[in-house]
């Protein structure tokens, strides 16, 4: 019993995810699955029963995104605000580097299941162990990959013990942290394209972000209708789909 072991957990997340392993890990948002190769996150992809449309996403950090995403001055202006002045997690969809180290890492059949025409989506500020997970990727120039650790459909998962067997018999490793930070959200991440300033998915933190969009740079998102209204969030079919 103490404190979470950040530092362990992450090593134990790279060495099974290099040796073509699945894991299920902690982010704020919730739990997510993730892998490295092709066939580990197809095992995913099975086990989740994800329609063949859906997208992987990028587990990032702010670091990667800036290394890896193109955006323009505005945007990124954007990006920070929310990210950096706020604290809050987002996944950024934007112009990508293909011949990033990381993303040139991606198997060809992975990075097609990744991305959509030319943009990549990315988590950013997915929590302390996510980004440790992410810096040690990046050094290695290995790629992680995933999405949320639920059946598609049935909504991001917030305790190890809501997560549907399949999904845990799909894992080589499952690092439970406990109660998610925004499980009260009863959403995964809050998805935007800025090559088109659309919101892809309404999810956590979507009133503070639609905040800090609206008061400092004068953008106004759709009104989130509700859980009720719209239990996924989707406003447009992208990417990491729950």
């Amino acid at each position: 019993m103490g404190r979470h072991d950040i530092n362990a957990d992450a090593g134990r997340v790279l060495d099974t995810i290099t040796a073509g392993g699945a894991v299920i890990l902690p982010g704020d948002i919730g739990y997510g699955a993730g892998a490295s190769t092709t066939d580990a996150l197809h095992r995913l992809f099975v086990a989740k029963r994800r329609a063949p449309h859906k997208r992987h996403a990028m587990v990032g950090n702010y670091e990667l995104h800036r290394q890896v995403h193109l955006l323009g001055r505005q945007e990124q202006e954007i990006v920070d605000a929310i990210v950096l002045d706020a604290g809050l997690p987002l996944c950024v969809v934007a112009g990508f580097r293909a011949d990033h180290p990381v993303v040139a890492a991606v198997e060809p059949e992975t990075l097609t299941a990744s991305t959509v025409g030319d943009t990549l989506a990315m988590l950013v500020n997915g929590g302390c162990l996510q980004d440790e997970v992410v810096r040690r990727c990046t050094e290695a120039g290995i790629p992680f990959l995933g999405s949320s650790a639920n059946l598609t459909g049935t909504g991001t998962k917030f305790r190890i013990e809501d997560i549907q067997q399949p999904i845990l018999d799909a894992v080589d490793l499952v690092i439970d942290y406990g109660l998610r930070k925004y499980h009260h959200y009863r959403r995964s991440s809050t998805i935007i394209d800025f090559t088109t300033m659309e919101v892809v998915r309404i999810g956590s933190c979507y009133e503070l972000i639609s905040d800090v969009m609206a008061t400092q740079f004068g953008i106004r998102l759709p009104v989130d209708p509700g859980r009720e209204a719209l239990p996924s969030g989707h406003l447009r079919e992208q990417a990491l789909a729950t």
